[in-house]
Protein backbone atom coordinates (compact mmCIF):
# COMPACT_ATOMS: atom_id res chain seq x y z
CA UNK A 1 0.00 0.00 0.00
CA UNK A 2 0.68 3.62 -0.58
CA UNK A 3 1.98 5.44 2.49
CA UNK A 4 2.13 9.69 2.39
CA UNK A 5 4.33 11.32 5.05
CA UNK A 6 1.30 13.56 5.31
CA UNK A 7 -2.16 15.22 4.45
CA UNK A 8 -0.52 18.02 2.60
CA UNK A 9 1.27 15.64 0.46
CA UNK A 10 -1.78 13.48 -0.33
CA UNK A 11 -3.82 16.27 -1.22
CA UNK A 12 -0.89 17.68 -3.37
CA UNK A 13 -1.13 14.13 -5.05
CA UNK A 14 -4.77 14.62 -5.25
CA UNK A 15 -4.96 17.76 -7.08
CA UNK A 16 -2.14 16.75 -9.52
CA UNK A 17 -4.82 13.88 -10.16
CA UNK A 18 -7.44 16.49 -11.34
CA UNK A 19 -5.32 19.01 -12.91
CA UNK A 20 -6.03 17.22 -16.41
CA UNK A 21 -9.26 16.11 -17.56
CA UNK A 22 -8.16 12.35 -18.01
CA UNK A 23 -4.92 12.18 -15.80
CA UNK A 24 -3.97 8.72 -14.56
CA UNK A 25 -2.26 8.00 -11.59
CA UNK A 26 -0.32 4.87 -11.90
CA UNK A 27 2.22 3.28 -10.19
CA UNK A 28 5.59 1.59 -12.33
CA UNK A 29 6.81 -0.53 -15.61
CA UNK A 30 4.60 -1.95 -17.98
CA UNK A 31 5.78 -5.65 -19.61
CA UNK A 32 8.35 -3.47 -21.74
CA UNK A 33 9.56 -1.02 -20.45
CA UNK A 34 8.59 2.09 -17.99
CA UNK A 35 5.26 3.46 -19.28
CA UNK A 36 5.30 6.30 -21.59
CA UNK A 37 2.65 9.14 -22.68
CA UNK A 38 -0.16 7.49 -20.74
CA UNK A 39 -1.07 10.76 -19.59
CA UNK A 40 0.12 14.22 -19.19
CA UNK A 41 1.11 13.86 -15.47
CA UNK A 42 3.25 10.60 -14.92
CA UNK A 43 3.30 10.30 -10.68
CA UNK A 44 5.76 7.10 -9.72
CA UNK A 45 5.18 5.96 -6.35
CA UNK A 46 7.72 3.26 -6.24
CA UNK A 47 8.88 0.59 -9.28
CA UNK A 48 6.56 -2.31 -9.88
CA UNK A 49 7.08 -5.80 -11.45
CA UNK A 50 9.21 -7.41 -8.51
CA UNK A 51 7.13 -4.87 -6.30
CA UNK A 52 4.00 -5.80 -7.33
CA UNK A 53 4.77 -9.67 -6.82
CA UNK A 54 5.74 -9.15 -3.60
CA UNK A 55 2.75 -6.91 -2.27
CA UNK A 56 0.66 -10.04 -3.83
CA UNK A 57 3.21 -12.61 -1.82
CA UNK A 58 2.87 -10.36 1.25
CA UNK A 59 -1.37 -10.53 0.63
CA UNK A 60 -1.32 -13.94 0.12
CA UNK A 61 0.47 -14.73 3.25
CA UNK A 62 -1.74 -11.85 5.31
CA UNK A 63 -4.86 -13.42 4.07
CA UNK A 64 -3.14 -17.19 5.35
CA UNK A 65 -2.76 -15.44 9.14
CA UNK A 66 -6.34 -14.29 9.14
CA UNK A 67 -7.87 -11.37 8.81
CA UNK A 68 -6.64 -7.76 9.87
CA UNK A 69 -6.87 -6.62 13.56
CA UNK A 70 -10.06 -4.14 13.37
CA UNK A 71 -9.10 -0.67 14.98
CA UNK A 72 -11.94 1.65 15.98
CA UNK A 73 -11.61 5.14 14.65
CA UNK A 74 -10.34 7.61 17.60
CA UNK A 75 -13.36 9.60 19.51
CA UNK A 76 -16.05 7.51 17.18
CA UNK A 77 -18.11 5.38 19.12
CA UNK A 78 -20.45 3.92 16.37
CA UNK A 79 -20.15 3.18 12.90
CA UNK A 80 -22.66 2.58 10.36
CA UNK A 81 -22.51 1.89 6.59
CA UNK A 82 -25.06 2.65 4.52
CA UNK A 83 -25.08 0.40 1.38
CA UNK A 84 -26.05 -0.47 -1.86
CA UNK A 85 -25.71 -3.24 -4.33
CA UNK A 86 -25.77 -1.27 -6.95
CA UNK A 87 -25.57 2.53 -7.81
CA UNK A 88 -28.56 4.96 -8.53
CA UNK A 89 -31.15 3.44 -6.01
CA UNK A 90 -30.67 6.40 -3.80
CA UNK A 91 -27.89 5.41 -1.22
CA UNK A 92 -25.79 8.86 -0.75
CA UNK A 93 -29.43 10.87 -0.13
CA UNK A 94 -30.39 8.20 2.08
CA UNK A 95 -27.09 8.69 4.11
CA UNK A 96 -27.01 12.30 4.65
CA UNK A 97 -30.79 12.52 5.69
CA UNK A 98 -30.38 9.65 7.88
CA UNK A 99 -27.32 11.28 9.24
CA UNK A 100 -29.38 14.47 9.84
CA UNK A 101 -31.98 12.85 10.91
CA UNK A 102 -30.20 10.99 13.84
CA UNK A 103 -29.56 14.16 14.77
CA UNK A 104 -33.04 15.64 14.55
CA UNK A 105 -34.57 12.78 16.86
CA UNK A 106 -31.94 13.79 19.38
CA UNK A 107 -29.98 16.58 19.30
CA UNK A 108 -27.80 15.55 21.82
CA UNK A 109 -26.01 12.91 19.77
CA UNK A 110 -22.90 14.24 17.58
CA UNK A 111 -23.14 12.91 14.08
CA UNK A 112 -20.23 12.89 11.34
CA UNK A 113 -20.65 11.90 7.43
CA UNK A 114 -17.64 10.12 5.90
CA UNK A 115 -18.10 9.56 1.78
CA UNK A 116 -16.18 6.69 0.74
CA UNK A 117 -17.16 6.60 -2.49
CA UNK A 118 -13.87 7.82 -3.98
CA UNK A 119 -14.83 7.87 -7.61
CA UNK A 120 -18.14 9.06 -7.06
CA UNK A 121 -18.24 11.64 -4.32
CA UNK A 122 -21.81 12.93 -4.12
CA UNK A 123 -21.74 14.52 -0.25
CA UNK A 124 -19.91 17.67 -1.02
CA UNK A 125 -23.28 18.53 -3.56
CA UNK A 126 -25.73 17.10 -0.77
CA UNK A 127 -24.48 18.85 1.86
CA UNK A 128 -24.02 22.10 -0.21
CA UNK A 129 -19.57 21.90 0.92
CA UNK A 130 -16.70 23.27 -0.72
CA UNK A 131 -13.23 23.72 0.21
CA UNK A 132 -10.13 22.19 1.49
CA UNK A 133 -10.13 20.75 4.74
CA UNK A 134 -7.69 22.43 7.10
CA UNK A 135 -4.67 20.10 9.26
CA UNK A 136 -4.69 20.32 12.91
CA UNK A 137 -1.56 20.25 14.68
CA UNK A 138 -1.21 16.71 14.26
CA UNK A 139 -1.61 16.87 10.55
CA UNK A 140 -4.94 15.23 10.84
CA UNK A 141 -7.94 16.60 8.50
CA UNK A 142 -10.40 18.43 10.32
CA UNK A 143 -13.76 17.96 8.45
CA UNK A 144 -16.38 20.46 6.65
CA UNK A 145 -19.20 21.21 8.42
CA UNK A 146 -22.84 22.13 7.86
CA UNK A 147 -26.38 21.49 9.20
CA UNK A 148 -24.12 20.53 12.51
CA UNK A 149 -23.08 17.29 10.54
CA UNK A 150 -19.00 17.68 10.01
CA UNK A 151 -18.54 15.48 6.78
CA UNK A 152 -15.06 14.16 5.18
CA UNK A 153 -15.37 13.27 1.61
CA UNK A 154 -12.48 12.96 -1.35
CA UNK A 155 -14.49 15.53 -3.17
CA UNK A 156 -13.07 18.11 -0.96
CA UNK A 157 -9.58 17.17 -2.19
CA UNK A 158 -10.16 17.09 -5.88
CA UNK A 159 -12.06 19.78 -8.73
CA UNK A 160 -15.84 19.18 -9.30
CA UNK A 161 -15.59 18.12 -12.86
CA UNK A 162 -11.99 15.52 -12.86
CA UNK A 163 -12.23 12.45 -12.67
CA UNK A 164 -10.19 10.41 -10.31
CA UNK A 165 -9.02 7.68 -12.59
CA UNK A 166 -6.84 5.86 -9.62
CA UNK A 167 -5.68 1.92 -9.56
CA UNK A 168 -6.77 0.47 -6.72
CA UNK A 169 -3.54 0.94 -4.64
CA UNK A 170 -4.35 4.49 -4.73
CA UNK A 171 -7.77 4.04 -4.03
CA UNK A 172 -7.18 1.85 -1.13
CA UNK A 173 -4.51 4.67 0.22
CA UNK A 174 -6.83 7.37 0.05
CA UNK A 175 -9.58 5.03 1.99
CA UNK A 176 -6.76 4.82 4.71
CA UNK A 177 -6.54 8.39 4.59
CA UNK A 178 -10.25 8.87 5.32
CA UNK A 179 -10.50 6.55 7.71
CA UNK A 180 -7.16 7.27 9.57
CA UNK A 181 -6.28 10.88 9.92
CA UNK A 182 -8.84 12.89 10.40
CA UNK A 183 -9.73 14.74 13.52
CA UNK A 184 -13.95 13.81 14.20
CA UNK A 185 -13.50 15.18 17.19
CA UNK A 186 -16.19 12.92 19.44
CA UNK A 187 -18.68 11.42 17.67
CA UNK A 188 -21.94 9.05 18.47
CA UNK A 189 -22.44 7.79 15.27
CA UNK A 190 -20.56 7.95 12.13
CA UNK A 191 -22.22 7.38 9.07
CA UNK A 192 -20.38 6.50 6.07
CA UNK A 193 -21.77 6.49 2.49
CA UNK A 194 -20.21 3.37 0.65
CA UNK A 195 -19.66 2.87 -2.71
CA UNK A 196 -21.53 0.45 -4.71
CA UNK A 197 -20.63 -2.82 -4.91
CA UNK A 198 -19.09 -5.70 -3.15
CA UNK A 199 -15.64 -4.94 -3.90
CA UNK A 200 -11.61 -4.02 -2.40
CA UNK A 201 -13.51 -0.54 -0.56
CA UNK A 202 -15.96 -2.39 1.26
CA UNK A 203 -13.88 -4.76 2.42
CA UNK A 204 -11.55 -2.95 3.61
CA UNK A 205 -13.55 -0.95 5.76
CA UNK A 206 -15.38 -3.52 7.33
CA UNK A 207 -11.94 -5.72 7.77
CA UNK A 208 -10.35 -2.48 9.35
CA UNK A 209 -12.81 -0.99 11.75
CA UNK A 210 -15.20 -2.41 14.25
CA UNK A 211 -18.93 -1.67 12.76
CA UNK A 212 -21.92 -1.39 14.56
CA UNK A 213 -24.01 -2.10 11.67
CA UNK A 214 -24.91 -1.78 7.62
CA UNK A 215 -28.07 -0.24 6.51
CA UNK A 216 -29.32 -1.89 2.89
CA UNK A 217 -30.69 0.88 0.77
CA UNK A 218 -32.76 -0.39 -2.44
CA UNK A 219 -35.63 0.25 -4.81
CA UNK A 220 -38.44 -2.45 -5.10
CA UNK A 221 -37.31 -3.41 -8.27
CA UNK A 222 -36.43 -6.79 -8.98
CA UNK A 223 -32.78 -5.95 -10.24
CA UNK A 224 -31.52 -3.61 -7.78
CA UNK A 225 -32.84 -6.22 -4.83
CA UNK A 226 -30.90 -9.06 -7.07
CA UNK A 227 -27.68 -6.37 -5.78
CA UNK A 228 -29.11 -5.32 -2.34
CA UNK A 229 -29.00 -9.21 -1.93
CA UNK A 230 -25.62 -9.40 -2.84
CA UNK A 231 -24.86 -6.37 -0.41
CA UNK A 232 -26.41 -8.17 2.43
CA UNK A 233 -24.40 -11.46 2.15
CA UNK A 234 -21.29 -9.34 1.81
CA UNK A 235 -21.56 -7.76 5.69
CA UNK A 236 -22.63 -11.56 6.73
CA UNK A 237 -19.04 -12.87 5.57
CA UNK A 238 -17.47 -10.55 6.89
CA UNK A 239 -19.75 -10.48 10.67
CA UNK A 240 -20.91 -7.10 9.96
CA UNK A 241 -24.74 -6.92 11.14
CA UNK A 242 -27.21 -5.76 8.79
CA UNK A 243 -29.67 -3.59 10.74
CA UNK A 244 -32.19 -3.96 7.95
CA UNK A 245 -33.16 -2.59 4.33
CA UNK A 246 -34.55 0.94 3.83
CA UNK A 247 -37.39 0.73 0.76
CA UNK A 248 -36.54 3.94 -1.28
CA UNK A 249 -38.39 5.52 -4.28
CA UNK A 250 -41.37 3.07 -2.57
CA UNK A 251 -44.15 5.12 -4.47
CA UNK A 252 -45.30 8.04 -5.98
CA UNK A 253 -47.69 9.93 -5.54
CA UNK A 254 -49.45 12.12 -7.90
CA UNK A 255 -49.34 16.23 -7.20
CA UNK A 256 -52.84 16.93 -8.91
CA UNK A 257 -54.91 14.15 -7.94
CA UNK A 258 -53.51 12.01 -5.28
CA UNK A 259 -53.42 8.64 -7.02
CA UNK A 260 -50.41 6.84 -5.79
CA UNK A 261 -48.38 5.05 -8.44
CA UNK A 262 -45.70 1.84 -7.55
CA UNK A 263 -42.93 2.55 -10.32
CA UNK A 264 -40.55 0.48 -9.53
CA UNK A 265 -42.74 -2.20 -7.91
CA UNK A 266 -44.14 -2.93 -4.61
CA UNK A 267 -42.90 -4.39 -1.55
CA UNK A 268 -39.89 -5.73 -3.10
CA UNK A 269 -37.82 -4.87 -0.74
CA UNK A 270 -39.69 -6.39 2.02
CA UNK A 271 -39.80 -9.76 0.56
CA UNK A 272 -36.28 -9.47 0.61
CA UNK A 273 -36.39 -8.90 3.96
CA UNK A 274 -38.56 -11.67 4.68
CA UNK A 275 -35.79 -13.72 3.03
CA UNK A 276 -32.88 -12.51 4.62
CA UNK A 277 -34.34 -12.44 8.08
CA UNK A 278 -34.10 -8.88 8.70
CA UNK A 279 -36.42 -6.12 8.75
CA UNK A 280 -37.00 -3.20 6.74
CA UNK A 281 -36.67 0.38 8.85
CA UNK A 282 -38.94 2.07 6.42
CA UNK A 283 -40.07 3.65 3.19
CA UNK A 284 -38.90 6.38 1.21
CA UNK A 285 -41.29 7.94 -0.96
CA UNK A 286 -40.13 8.81 -4.54
CA UNK A 287 -40.64 12.35 -3.98
CA UNK A 288 -40.72 15.92 -6.19
CA UNK A 289 -39.45 17.45 -2.87
CA UNK A 290 -36.39 15.13 -2.23
CA UNK A 291 -34.90 15.65 -5.53
CA UNK A 292 -35.23 19.26 -5.45
CA UNK A 293 -33.42 19.51 -2.09
CA UNK A 294 -31.08 17.28 -2.75
CA UNK A 295 -29.57 18.83 -5.81
CA UNK A 296 -29.82 22.39 -3.85
CA UNK A 297 -27.57 20.81 -1.61
CA UNK A 298 -30.66 21.37 1.28
CA UNK A 299 -31.47 18.07 2.43
CA UNK A 300 -35.07 17.13 2.89
CA UNK A 301 -34.84 16.20 6.79
CA UNK A 302 -33.47 20.34 7.42
CA UNK A 303 -35.11 22.43 4.69
CA UNK A 304 -38.38 20.67 4.94
CA UNK A 305 -38.54 18.96 8.35
CA UNK A 306 -42.45 19.16 8.58
CA UNK A 307 -42.80 17.06 5.47
CA UNK A 308 -44.15 13.45 5.03
CA UNK A 309 -40.85 13.04 3.44
CA UNK A 310 -38.59 14.17 6.21
CA UNK A 311 -40.63 12.67 8.57
CA UNK A 312 -39.80 9.28 6.77
CA UNK A 313 -36.28 9.65 7.10
CA UNK A 314 -36.77 10.82 10.98
CA UNK A 315 -38.24 7.02 11.32
CA UNK A 316 -35.65 5.26 9.84
CA UNK A 317 -33.23 6.84 11.68
CA UNK A 318 -35.42 6.07 14.86
CA UNK A 319 -35.25 2.42 13.73
CA UNK A 320 -31.35 2.56 13.16
CA UNK A 321 -31.06 3.63 16.56
CA UNK A 322 -33.35 0.72 17.63
CA UNK A 323 -31.43 -2.10 15.60
CA UNK A 324 -28.44 -1.02 17.21
CA UNK A 325 -29.73 -1.32 20.85
CA UNK A 326 -30.32 -4.18 19.69
CA UNK A 327 -27.69 -5.59 18.89
CA UNK A 328 -25.58 -4.31 21.15
CA UNK A 329 -27.54 -6.75 24.01
CA UNK A 330 -26.93 -9.54 21.52
CA UNK A 331 -23.20 -9.19 21.59
CA UNK A 332 -23.43 -7.95 25.55
CA UNK A 333 -25.57 -11.22 26.32
CA UNK A 334 -23.22 -13.33 23.63
CA UNK A 335 -20.22 -12.27 25.96
CA UNK A 336 -21.74 -12.97 29.71
CA UNK A 337 -22.81 -16.76 28.09
CA UNK A 338 -19.42 -16.68 26.92
CA UNK A 339 -17.83 -16.27 30.39
CA UNK A 340 -20.32 -18.70 31.56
Amino acid sequence: MVVYSSWRRFAHVCKLASASRATVLWAGSGPTGPLTGVCKHDVRFKTAGAGERGLQERQRAHMARGLPKQKPIVGVKEVIVVASGKGGVGKSTTAVNLALGLTANDQSKRVGLLDADVYGPSVPKLMNLRGNPELTDNNLMRPLTNFGIPCMSMGFLVEDTAPIVWRGLMVMSAIEKLLRQVDWGLLDYLVVDMPPGTGDVQLSITQNIPIAGAVIVSTPQDIALLDARRGAEMFRKVNVPVLGLVQNMSVFQCPQCNHQTHIFGSDGARELAQTLGVEVLGDIPLHLNIRETSDKGQPVVVSSPDSPEAEAYRTVASAVVRRLAEESRFLHSAGDGNQD
